[in-house]
């Protein structure tokens, strides 16, 4: 393919709505890119317009894995945008449309580094490419690929999600959940009859701020990131709410684990209980992805360093980052599995309004991933 045809197939990508579902649409697409180029790829449908799409090229015993996301997160107010968000509108060097960055940019180009290297006869090895629906909520798509076995003989992982041609060695994991407190609902002429259920959440929100103030410092990751981020309580002013909810994100690291976090989690919901005789208090674990971390002296991550310096004739830094991935699933199935994220775009251009990649570090990023899979068997 030429530049032109290139930054069509991103186009398409964008083009295709798959916010938070609708990922079938882009399996499709990318069923129909690969057959046109003689590749077979499997559809994995699971519902809802759901889907996987898994791509096994090559032969050998060694098997390397791609992986990017198929959906994107919503687009918020679209008067809000300068530019259609779903329009993949090419201005300069730049494309804007929501997914650009994260992660069709990156899933785009990883379609098209297998598509040329098979044409050339240039797959050196067994390459495994799992595009996934659901990263952006609860990673419906990565679990079933993990329970399926697509992660258990992985040799490395490449994620393609934005990073600017940056070699993001390791990232923090992701723990959602949710803390609810039963009460009892009275007037609130007569306080005394009841038991506000929000007075217990506001004693957990403040405490909740040092929650992990002595928690191990991660030599790459840093300090434990953490915010309670949704509280909703009551219903009419004049009554005491008998139930109350509150929700927020921890993201956990090597050196302050899952179980760790969660341990103290439960921790303070049963001090918080104790201390407010006739609330009852509950804590659910909504989602529990695993920090991911590779030797950024180690071959996978010094081997995207050199692809990444060669494609974008730029000097790359090995960096870490504390969003997570559909990797924290994968590594499920391999808690020592190497992986490095390496995609187009900045990161920071992630769900945000007027969502942008440039068509030259997406370019850049299919070379990138061609020398990364060539390098990677040699």
């Amino acid at each position: 393919m030429d530049a032109r045809e290139k930054e069509q197939v991103l186009s398409d990508l964008i083009q295709i709505h798959s916010v938070n579902g609708n990922e079938l649409a882009v399996a499709n697409y990318l069923h129909s890119l690969f057959a046109r180029h003689g590749l077979a790829a499997t559809v994995a449908p699971f519902g809802n317009q759901r889907a996987n799409l898994i791509l096994e090229a090559g032969h050998g015993d060694r098997v390397l894995g791609l992986t990017s996301h198929m959906d994107t997160v919503a687009v918020g107010d679209p008067a809000a945008w300068h530019h259609p968000p779903f329009a993949a509108t090419r201005i300069g060097d730049r494309i804007y449309g929501r997914g650009a960055a994260d992660a069709k940019g990156g899933l785009a180009a990883m379609a098209l580094a297998l598509i040329e290297l098979h044409e050339a006869g240039a797959l050196p090895g067994r390459v495994r490419l799992l595009a996934t629906a659901g990263e952006e909520y609860g990673t419906p798509g990565a679990n079933r690929l993990v329970e399926a076995g697509y992660a258990r003989d992985l040799a490395g992982l490449v994620v393609g999600e934005a990073t600017g041609g940056k070699v993001v060695y390791a990232h923090a994991g992701s723990i959602n959940y949710q803390v609810t407190s039963h009460g009892k609902a009275a007037h609130s002429s007569r306080p005394q009859d009841g038991v506000n259920a929000l007075t217990p959440l506001v004693d957990f929100f403040t405490r909740e701020a040092t929650l992990f103030a002595d928690a191990a410092h991660d030599p790459a990751l840093g300090a434990v990131q953490h915010s309670v981020t949704v509280l909703t309580g009551g219903d009419q002013v004049n009554s005491l709410p008998a139930t109350a909810k509150l929700a927020g994100n921890v993201r956990p690291t090597p050196s302050f684990s899952n179980q760790a976090v969660i341990g103290r989690l439960q921790d303070l919901v049963d001090q918080v209980a104790a201390a407010h005789p006739g609330a009852r208090l509950e804590l659910e674990v909504i989602h529990d992805f695993y920090p991911v971390t590779a030797a950024p002296e180690g071959p996978l991550a010094q081997l995207a360093l050199k692809a990444a310096r060669t494609a974008f004739g730029t000097e790359p830094q090995l960096t870490t980052i504390n969003g997570a991935t559909d990797a924290s699933v994968f590594v499920k199935a391999q808690p020592d599995l190497p992986v490095v994220v390496l995609g187009p775009a900045a990161w920071e251009n992630s769900h945000q309004v007027d969502e942008w990649t440039t068509v030259s570090s997406y370019l850049a990023t299919i070379e990138a991933y061609k020398q990364l899979v060539t390098g990677f068997f040699a």
